[in-house]
């Protein structure tokens, strides 16, 4: 599991076509679809993050979040 980062992910504004370029354009594999077709990451793979930001362009306004563990939270 990620010590650095860890992804939230609202499955509710995905759509299929959005869940399927996510995996695609993720550099470092991190995403994967499950059978229900559900996007999930790949736990051992999060620490591979370079925040390129690429998930977050390819889907719509939250519906994914990267969450950055070292960093304070409020």
């Amino acid at each position: 599991m990620g010590m650095f980062i860890t992804f939230k992910i609202n499955q509710d504004h995905l759509s299929a076509a959005d869940r399927k370029h996510c995996v695609e354009v993720c550099p470092v594999d991190i995403f994967c679809l499950q059978n229900d077709g559900q996007l999930a990451t790949r736990l051992d793979n999060e620490d591979e993050c370079t925040l390129c930001d690429l998930c977050l362009q390819t889907t719509p306004p939250g519906a994914l979040r990267i969450v950055k563990l070292y960093e304070a939270t409020a």
